[in-house]
């Protein structure tokens, strides 16, 4: 009698993290499976760690090996960290995409804008329905989150059931689209859920996510009690939050000037999927100055302090149609992603110093998470009943304390694993029972490198100690042609008893070529790497940092 296939899971990015979700399910056995991806996204660079990195992406070297019996990629719904790098990957799988209306309609915009795009094509599935992805069949559950038709995917295969989040909360009074679809997911939980595969981002806070509908009414409440230009930042994707603005400015006799082109996307994809109907027309930041300064609210992009984003160059004072004056309030409609604290705090200083009343979520209630608190968790397992819980979409803490909370709830198994473990979710008893090639590539500029490329290494040593360049010319006869050339970037001028640096490394230069034999002056590499490290040697003497050295020797 033959085996019955087994069914696997691996995440490729989003645990022990937040951001680059990957997950991808495998139906077969150990020769050949057929395989389908979850999800494909981003997470953001730290000018910090990773200086000139745009975006950081799961490693996909697996898929790519695995291409031929990849059935297909399913989207969850259109945050970033779930399909920011569809673009830059898709051409190294050229599977098909499943996705719902919002979200394709998004993509396809994302590619207009984009130079170059891949023409990528993408399948819609209605929200609810059904679509057959080789042997997985996948079924769309609405749920509540912060951007319109997120779903939780239910995959259903001959060996069980799986219920893959995505990212949700339970919102009763969400001010746009669907309340999380609780009767089918009871209905999954009674026909039987052999996994669960969660959202942990909140499972440290207790309680329950707060409605829309409470941030909606805190919204109207401060425009209409503002005195003069209201700025309103929040993430561009967030359309039940625009919705919620436009309805402030309509009750406080306000016009709408959206500011900022992944706002403006946002807004023309939810007019055309019907989601701001109803909703006045928006105004462009050309009219903006020609305003009263009591009947304008700006909209703006630039909520997680992106510099180049409209809010960034607003404080800076450096926008060409929008300006905040003393008098004037900015409210941040959103929370701070962890890494953006720094540039944030830089731009509610910039608005301080010009007299703008800030107002943000630790004063009023203008933001909620669109993601489950510990007691929506607790209602999921209840509804959903599985046999094994896996945590993901969460950093180590958030992993472990949902994992505890799946097990103080009665959940059978409960299984914490890392990116790039192979999970055997049935049939039989679950567990890790390999690995599957995981890691990162850096997007820096146009060109995608992984994590231990020389570019993205050398340039984080250059950020923290600068770099050093030597020219040397040498006769034939192994005699310096001329004095050597010395230039130093990013390294201090002076060390501390204030003699020039570019002195102390010439001098260096020099008198190591001379006390080397002629035999070893000839030999280009073998006087190159000398120098190179005399140079490093006496920067650390008097900096104690010991920066990139390049020595570059021409004969004569």
């Amino acid at each position: 009698m033959a085996k019955p296939d087994e069914l696997v899971f691996a995440p490729l990015g989003g645990v022990g993290e937040i951001g680059m979700n990957l997950s991808i399910y495998g139906l077969g056995n150990r020769q050949q499976r057929a395989w389908m991806a979850v999800d494909l996204g981003v997470s953001f660079g730290d000018e910090e760690h990773l200086p000139g990195i745009d975006l950081i992406m799961p490693d996909i070297s697996f898929l790519e090996k695995e291409r031929k019996n990849l059935m297909g990629l399913v989207l969850t719904h259109a945050h970033e960290d779930h399909f920011g790098a569809i673009i830059d990957l898709w051409p190294k799988l050229k599977c098909p995409i499943y996705a719902t209306q919002f979200s394709a309609a998004l993509f396809e915009a994302k590619c207009a804008a984009e130079r170059n795009a891949p023409k990528i094509p993408v399948t819609v599935v209605p929200s609810g329905g059904r679509v057959d992805v080789g042997p997985f069949n996948v079924e769309f559950i609405p749920v509540a989150h912060s951007i319109p038709e997120a779903h939780a995917l239910a995959i259903h295969t001959e060996a069980g059931t799986v219920l893959h989040t995505g990212d949700w909360k339970i919102d009763p009074t969400p001010t746009l689209g669907s309340p999380t679809d609780e009767k089918r997911l009871r209905e999954l939980g009674e026909e039987g859920v052999l996994a669960l595969i969660g959202d942990s981002t909140n499972a440290v806070r207790d309680g329950r996510s707060p409605s829309e509908a409470e941030v909606a009414r805190t919204i109207i409440d401060l425009v209409k009690s503002a005195k003069g230009r209201v700025a309103v930042t929040t993430f561009a994707s967030n359309v039940a939050r625009i919705k919620a603005v436009a309805a402030a400015a309509k009750a406080a006799d306000r016009e709408v000037v959206v500011v900022g082109r992944a706002m403006e996307r946002v807004v023309q994809v939810a007019r055309e999927c019907g989601y701001l109907d109803g909703v006045q027309n928006f105004r462009s930041p050309e009219v903006y100055g020609h305003l009263p300064q009591d009947k304008v609210l700006a909209l703006c992009t630039g909520s997680q302090g992106e510099p180049r984003a409209a809010l960034a160059r607003i404080a800076n004072d450096d926008h060409p149609e929008i300006t905040l004056n003393r008098g004037d309030s900015v409210i941040f409609s959103s929370r701070t992603i962890p890494g953006n604290e720094k540039a944030v705090g830089s731009i509610i200083n910039n608005l301080v110093l010009q007299g703008v009343e800030i107002i943000t979520d630790r004063d009023h209630l203008v933001h909620v998470s669109g993601h489950p608190r510990r007691d929506e968790l607790r209602d999921m397992i209840g509804w959903v009943k599985p046999q094994l819980l896996i945590p993901v979409h969460g950093e180590a803490l958030h992993l472990n304390e949902h994992a505890k909370l799946a097990r103080a709830a009665g959940v059978p198994r409960v299984l914490v694993v890392r990116n790039g473990d192979l999970i055997k979710l049935g049939p039989g008893d679950p567990g890790i029972i390999g690995e599957v090639p995981s890691g990162r590539l850096y997007k820096d500029g146009t060109i995608l490198e992984d994590s231990k490329s020389r570019a993205v290494v050398e340039r984080r040593r250059m950020a923290f100690s600068g770099c050093a360049f030597v020219a040397i010319a040498m006769t034939e006869q192994g005699e310096l042609a001329d004095d050597p050339e010395v230039d130093l970037v990013g390294i201090p001028e002076k060390n501390r008893a204030g003699e020039p640096f570019d002195d102390l490394v010439f001098d260096a230069v020099v008198s190591t070529i001379e006390g080397l034999p002629k035999a070893r002056r000839r030999d280009a590499d073998a006087l190159g790497e000398s120098v190179r490290r005399a140079v490093r040697a006496v920067i650390n003497e008097h900096w104690g940092k010991k920066p990139p050295c390049l020595v570059h020797v021409l004969t004569v």
